[in-house]
């Protein structure tokens, strides 16, 4: 299971996807367990987080980041400054 990222992605790409029609969810600095039931695509306003997947590498992710998450991972989410994303469940 890996996640993928679209660093910095066109306006128009995420125009296509919808994102700014997206719910927003907002975090402050924190670190917690998670795991995606289904697939999560966000994309970040704002923040940074380090998110490591059960046994695997730390991955950073963070603000001007398209995200995919895949369903079945789970992972701890480490947020060292506060995330403000748009995100949609599959």
């Amino acid at each position: 299971m890996e996640i993928k990222i679209e660093r910095q992605p066109r306006q128009e790409h995420l125009n296509e996807l919808g994102v700014f029609k997206w719910e927003v969810w907002k975090k402050e600095v924190s670190k917690f367990p998670w795991t995606y039931d289904s697939q999560e695509t966000c994309y970040f306003l704002e923040g940074d987080v380090v998110v490591t997947p059960d046994g695997g590498q730390p991955v950073q992710m963070g603000k001007g980041d398209l995200v995919i998450f895949p369903a079945g991972m789970s992972c701890t989410w480490e947020i060292t400054k506060d995330v403000k994303k748009h995100y949609y469940f599959d």
